[in-house]
């Protein structure tokens, strides 16, 4: 008999076959309590469960004894509570791999939209508000050549370099739990410490993952810290940013603009001060948003969990010590 498996997001028709070639597959639409209810025999036998954006804990878990892994179809699993996995020897499986470009495009559009205002300016044009010669109340500022301060030099991080250095010709500074080599030979990128990078970055960008440890990382201090000049751009996680802080350094001409991709609340609150600010470029938490790469995304979480529930725990594991 194949292993049973809880399926709680809409997969493309081919990969959805796919995963029930291996498996019992229960579509459900959430994991609230009342669809849990509802299938409470489907997840107490359930040995797999895949999906997004969704709250897996102890609770849910409780209903789920016989559960051996978990995929995610992202590569933050903050929703996830690991240590609650770990104790129920439950495998947690990732996608980190497959949107690190994809990310790094959105966090340079965003670099690109803030400082040269695109959206702002596009949406004049759309008003009819150009009528002439353009003067410096349309104007923003370089890109090229400015030096960008990324904090957590992960695979996006890379591959943000990598864009900054060989597409603009901008000096690279980061801030990591430990050097990066690479980063260091291939983009000449510069280690130092938050502080100096804050204080020298004309772009401060944060691709961090959502932790104890960096909840609320940025903040007022750091904002304080960054030239007035500056531009912040944060497409990580939205809590790793105190934003209420942000806002403030907004309003206060503390720092000059922010691009942002995520926030504290998603989707963001229709009265948040964010919106009405015109020194903020606001995404719909777009980094991963594209056709090919929600799809491979979609494959790799798939092909993780056929793994992990065959003993093939090889890459894309959160936590492989569970499987020893």
């Amino acid at each position: 008999m194949k292993p049973s498996v809880i399926l709680y997001k809409a997969l493309p028709d081919d990969l959805l076959a796919r995963l029930e070639h291996h498996f019992t597959v229960t579509q459900v639409n959430d994991l609230s309590p009342e669809t849990v209810s509802q299938h409470e025999s489907a997840f107490a036998r359930a040995e797999g469960l895949l999906g997004s954006s969704e709250k897996v804990d102890s609770a849910l878990l409780e209903k789920m004894p016989k559960l051996r892994a978990t995929s995610t179809v992202s590569v933050g699993y903050d929703n996830f509570d690991v240590d609650a996995l770990n104790e129920r020897r439950i495998l947690l499986m990732h996608t980190p791999t497959v949107l690190t470009e994809t990310v790094a495009d959105t966090m340079m559009t965003l670099v690109l939209a803030t400082a040269r205002r695109a959206l702002d300016v596009a949406e004049r044009v759309k008003k009819g508000e150009w009528t002439g010669s353009i003067g410096p109340d349309w104007f923003g500022i370089d890109v090229h050549h400015k030096t960008l301060g990324i904090i957590g030099m992960g695979r996006i991080g890379l591959a943000l370099a990598q864009r900054a250095h060989f597409g603009f010709s901008m000096p690279v500074l980061y801030n990591a739990r430990r050097h990066h080599p690479e980063a260091e030979e291939r983009f000449n990128a510069r280690y130092c410490d938050i502080d100096t990078l804050l204080a020298e970055s004309d772009f401060v960008c944060v691709v961090l993952p959502l932790t104890d440890e960096t909840r609320h990382m940025i903040g007022k201090a750091q904002f304080e810290r960054m030239k007035n000049s500056a531009i912040f751009i944060n497409a990580g996680r939205g809590p790793v940013v105190d934003e209420q802080a942000l806002i403030a350094a907004l309003q206060s001409g503390e720092i000059y603009a922010a691009g942002l991709d995520v926030f504290e609340q998603e989707p963001l609150p229709t009265d948040s001060p964010l919106l009405t600010l015109p020194n903020v470029v606001a995404l719909p938490h777009i980094g991963s948003a594209t056709h090919e790469t929600r799809y491979n995304m979609a494959a790799c979480a798939v092909d993780n969990l056929i793994d992990a529930l065959n003993g093939k725990v090889e890459k894309n594991c959160v936590n492989p010590q569970v499987a020893s």
